[in-house]
């Protein structure tokens, strides 16, 4: 079988595509024949070698491969050959190991998909997953009203988007190009703000008519992450979920003294919190693939190619061009 591995870490020359022999299931495994890949962020860092919980070398980088079983393994239930599941490493006691035409994984680690869900749009559910727990977890002690969604074009920008119109808060979007904003509009945003030629804090103030929104998700880092807390609202929440970004110069705290009128929060969020939250990481899931099922959520594919066009893949994923998710195919 084809899979993808890493050796020496760098850039996308460093991943391989070898000829491995296919993994025959032991007591309590199932085997999952490929049919979609999702390519993002973690698969990047695993390749990079800066990921915090890198995979032992040589790795394969994939997180999220969507197919049906192969073949189970002695005192399997519940899982037949030609179920089509869905799975993710994040059910897995390590990351990576996706990128391969036969996967093989622990009976409980896979998500059972219906028929009518393609495998493409199923592998852009774990987007959707950290952007469920943003929505979620990460806003209290009230629901917000109103967001404002960081980079709403990306493959969380736009799960979050679509997750909060569902929950019928109001949307701002943080996009760079007519093109993002166009893109952005068809996810569900109510507004797009242009963060390279305007003040987002002075806009988002005048489109919420100065009160301010109730969150905001932020994955960029640096020299915008402080001053956002200005547009935030009463008891608004700005959630930073990207632990890789450069680190913000200003002094958070003068900037939270400053709105204390409005008792702003700040939170940091992995979704590395849920990796010993099996229930709460699963159900989060189980919510999603109903969603899809009932198509109350659209995954956007930016960009289809086959497992043997990775370093390809991973070049638009680097380029922060794609409108959506990047999906390959074995």
């Amino acid at each position: 079988m084809k899979a993808v591995l890493v050796s020496t870490p760098g850039g996308p020359e460093a991943l391989e595509l070898v000829d491995l022999p296919v993994p025959q299931p032991g007591p309590g495994q199932v085997r999952i024949r490929a049919e979609a890949f999702g390519v993002g962020t973690p698969d990047a860092l695993i390749r990079s070698g800066v990921y915090k919980w890198m995979p032992p070398l040589p790795a394969n980088p994939g997180n999220d491969v969507a197919g049906r079983i192969s073949a189970v393994g002695a005192g399997v239930t519940g899982l037949a050959v030609g179920t089509k599941v869905l799975l993710s490493a994040r059910e897995l006691a390590m990351r990576g190991g996706c990128y391969a035409e036969e996967v093989l994984v622990p009976a409980d680690a896979p998500f059972v998909l219906d028929e009518r869900v393609s495998c493409e749009d199923a592998v852009c559910l774990p987007n959707y997953q950290v952007a469920l727990a943003l929505l979620q977890d990460c806003v209290h002690p009230k629901a917000p009203r109103s967001v404002l969604v960081v980079g709403a074009a990306g493959g969380v920008g736009m799960a979050l988007v679509q997750l909060a119109k569902r929950a019928g808060m109001t949307v701002i979007g943080s996009v760079s190009s007519e093109e993002k904003a166009a893109f952005a509009r068809e996810q569900g945003i109510d507004h797009a703000v242009f963060y390279r030629r305007e003040d987002v804090v002075a806009r988002v103030r005048e489109l919420t008519g100065g009160a301010g929104v109730g969150a905001i998700f932020e994955h960029a880092g640096g020299e915008m992450f402080v001053p956002y807390v200005a547009a935030l609202g009463d008891w608004g929440s700005l959630v930073s979920f990207n632990g890789f970004s450069p680190m913000p110069q200003e002094n958070l705290s003068a900037a939270l003294r400053a709105h204390m009128s409005v008792c702003p929060s700040v939170r940091s969020f992995s979704f590395h919190y849920y990796d010993h939250q099996r229930d709460a990481r699963r159900a989060l899931m189980t919510e999603l693939i109903g969603a899809l099922e009932r198509g109350e959520i659209r995954p956007a594919i930016s960009a289809r190619l086959k497992l043997a066009e990775v370093r390809r893949a991973h070049e638009l994923l680097e380029a922060g061009s794609a409108l959506g998710k990047i999906v390959m195919t074995p």
